[in-house]
């Protein structure tokens, strides 16, 4: 069944806030294997005009997976079958480093659905900003419907 078109533009708010800390920092940055000193050390991330240490750059992935229960892909109105999915593609848009202490809120949205063959793309938007309204990233993911487009 080919996912519902009517769905692009629809926003998909976060029940909550994420606080960011230099503890979950440092986890993430250990766990990609970064070692970058702005990661950890705060006279570091201070020297390069930060004025606490900063995530690396894909930190904000940690986003998608927290709030990917309150977006577009559990939504059953959308048609879409979690089982049918596979990732096609992600894009990081930075505006401002994450930095420890920022208190960040999240709108997901669905930017584009279309066919390709015989599958779907459905593009969606994840908008992050601090809870002043100061955009920090744009996160752009495809997510590829196998199977699904109408015949």
């Amino acid at each position: 069944m080919p996912l519902n078109r009517d769905f692009v533009g629809r926003e998909y708010p976060a029940p909550d806030t994420y606080e960011v800390s230099r503890e979950l920092i440092r986890r993430f940055a250990q766990a990609i294997g970064d070692n970058h000193p702005a990661y950890t050390d705060i006279e570091a991330a201070k020297a390069l005009g930060h004025p606490d240490v900063i995530a690396p750059p894909t930190f904000l992935t940690v986003l998608t997976f927290r709030y990917a229960m309150s977006g577009p892909v559990v939504d059953p109105d959308l048609g879409l079958n979690y089982a049918l999915v596979v990732h096609g593609e992600q894009k990081f848009v930075h505006h401002r480093p994450v930095r420890a202490g920022d208190v960040l809120r999240v709108v997901s949205s669905i930017v584009d659905i279309r066919d390709a063959g015989r599958n779907e793309l459905m593009t969606t938007k994840t908008a992050v900003v601090t809870t002043e309204g100061e955009p920090i990233a744009d996160l752009y993911g495809t997510l590829v419907s196998r199977g699904t487009a109408a015949a």
